[in-house]
């Protein structure tokens, strides 16, 4: 009798240790059977839990995750990034212009994309780890001028049909257009993160700056480096969703990349990315905006209505947030 109780309380365990680290994936299993229900008690019929509607999620869930992935390795630094949904949004109106307005080559225009987004990384993060303002100001000032710097080259006005050259990334199909092509390089980035964070020097360095930066000072590392590094991947990876995100819509808009620096945030804390830094692994982010995104499809197939999904968002902000405190004074 003794001997059964244990193993029930050591499986228990195993359950309980599950489901507080891998939390995100936990609550996707958990939205599948709800709205599963829901669908079909309101529709007589399955329409959540089909290929053609999850295909659309992983779509969704690409972009936000590929930006994600930045804003997850600057909280592991202890830092916060607000700028990231107006720099997709300046990368793509960059791009779109370019190619439409000046019919530069896809190629080329690509890879100013990417210098662009190196450059606005590089200027958040010497704003930040050089100059030493705050990065919650640094990232604000840069979102407002991202922003305003879309609208004054795009005149406010949607730019349509991108170059079929780059159709590929954001509309194209694998295994006889059964898994997006997008959705495959969202994970080998996770994969390749999730492998420089836990089995390199550069990812226990990340991890020491968050956990303490005085600590991390004192054991040698360049504090300061890690700081702006994480900064420029971020601008890169912006660079990649917006290229992603403009070939998935197939036109650019000042509201491409609208509030991706929120659901990124939300996506790494329900991924288990704590906001205090130093705690957490990057590949639940992928799975924390796979779950947002899953919550608000689900939404919409509900019929809820937009502006109280708005409301919805926040709330799931702060819960979020509360979660991670709460998380952070157990352990403590």
């Amino acid at each position: 009798m003794g001997a059964k109780t244990t193993e029930g309380k050591n499986g228990w365990g195993i359950f309980a240790q599950f489901t507080k680290d891998w939390m995100s994936i936990v609550g996707i299993l958990l939205l599948i059977i709800i709205f599963s229900i829901l669908s079909y008690i309101k529709f007589g019929a399955q329409y959540f839990l089909t290929w053609s509607n999850w295909k659309n999620i992983l779509l969704q869930s690409a972009t936000v995750a590929i930006v994600a992935l930045g804003q997850s390795v600057i909280l592991l630094t202890g830092n916060f990034d607000l700028s990231l949904g107006r720099m997709v949004c300046l990368i793509s109106c960059v791009g779109a212009v370019l190619m439409k307005t000046h019919e530069m080559s896809p190629f080329l225009a690509v890879i100013l994309m990417f210098l662009l987004g190196i450059a606005l990384g590089s200027v958040n993060g010497f704003l930040t780890a050089y100059v030493g303002i705050p990065a919650f100001i640094a990232t604000l000032g840069t979102q407002y001028v991202c922003y305003g710097t879309a609208k004054f080259l795009t005149g406010a006005t949607p730019i349509p049909n991108m170059p079929e050259s780059i159709g590929w990334l954001g509309r194209g199909y694998i295994l006889n257009n059964m898994i997006p092509i997008c959705t495959i390089l969202m994970l080998l980035l996770y994969m390749g993160a999730q492998f420089v964070t836990t089995k390199t020097r550069i990812g226990r360095n990340l991890y020491a700056v968050g956990g303490s930066r005085e600590a991390a000072f004192f054991s040698g590392i360049n504090v300061k480096r890690y700081y702006f590094g994480t900064f420029v991947l971020a601008g890169i990876l912006s660079a990649f969703g917006g290229l992603v995100l403009m070939s998935r819509l197939n036109s650019v808009a000042i509201t491409n990349g609208q509030n991706y620096e929120f659901d990124a945030v939300i996506g790494s804390i329900i991924g288990g990315i704590s906001l205090a830094g130093g705690k957490g692994r990057v590949i639940g982010t992928m799975f924390g905006c796979i779950f947002l995104i899953t919550l608000f499809n689900g939404f919409s197939q509900m019929g809820v209505d937009p502006f109280i999904q708005d409301i919805l968002k926040g709330i799931v902000l702060v819960i979020a947030i509360t979660l991670d405190v709460l998380r952070n004074k157990k352990k403590d």
